[in-house]
């Protein structure tokens, strides 16, 4: 299991260009939500908001939170969204809300957390009683292609010093291992599965540098940035395809729960 990671500051502007993938399934999971309008709901890890702008637009007379780790997407996010959502920087792993929500949508975020034994604790106390969590995030067996290859870069000069025998800050769990941890937190009403999904990215090169490969680029000299994106690259093939296999969640905190 990977090592806890500091949330980093992604390049926002790049990830709004190249995230329709992100946006495809995000639009998956809002499709999954039974939303009556007038709801509260929490947008846990809202990147740029391009996601949040399609929540908004499904709770005319309810009212939108949405966070993420990174700054500059909070801020991009803030000025996407103008006055349609609240837009905040928080850990997942330390969200505290105000108030409880009537229900949380997340979507590809929660694999960037380790400890989600803690994360699904604070989600929990983030609903209401009766609230739902509507999620979909890297699962069991993600991009195992591509982090194959990205390993067997990560050993050869000049990048070993920098990444050679680091896993990365994914936790890519199985539906069973969440299923668990989501009952331990208290939720009931869980259903977890893994689902394959191909992606073919519009601009590889980009996607890879500011989506996959952004916690190693930190970790390098700004010197071999582009010769590590390059080498995995090559490996990868064209056209870049990704093995991606998302981990899908939905529970309900319960009624009468404290």
């Amino acid at each position: 299991m990977s090592t806890p990671a500091i949330p980093r500051d992604w390049d926002a502007q790049s990830y709004d260009r190249v995230s329709d993938p992100q946006l495809a399934w995000g639009l998956q999971v809002l499709d999954r939500m039974q939303l009556e309008g007038h709801e509260t709901v929490l947008d846990a890890g809202c990147g740029t908001g391009r996601v949040t702008a399609a929540l908004v637009e499904r709770l005319p007379r309810g009212h939108v939170l949405a966070c993420d780790a990174s700054p500059s997407m909070v801020e991009r996010a803030r000025t996407a969204l103008g006055p349609g959502a609240e837009v905040f920087v928080a850990d997942l792993s330390e969200l505290a809300l105000k108030s409880p929500v009537d229900a949380i949508f997340s979507s590809a975020v929660l694999h960037w957390i380790h400890d989600h034994e803690r994360l699904f604790g604070r989600l929990h106390a983030a609903l209401r009683p009766g609230g739902a969590l509507v999620a979909q995030c890297g699962g069991a067996g993600n991009v195992e292609r591509f982090h194959r290859h990205v390993h067997e870069v990560s050993a050869e000069a000049p990048f070993q010093e920098h990444l050679g025998g680091w896993s990365g800050p994914w936790h890519f769990a199985t539906a069973e291992e969440t299923h668990r941890r989501l009952a331990s937190a208290g939720f009931a009403e869980i259903n977890c599965r893994l689902e394959r999904q191909d992606v073919k990215p519009g601009e590889p090169r980009e996607y890879l540098r500011t989506v996959m490969l952004g916690h190693h680029l930190e970790r390098l000299p700004e010197a071999v940035r582009d010769r590590f994106v390059d080498a995995v690259a090559a490996r990868l093939g064209d056209p870049l395809i990704l093995d991606y296999v998302r981990l899908n969640i939905r529970a309900r905190r319960p009624l009468g729960s404290e």
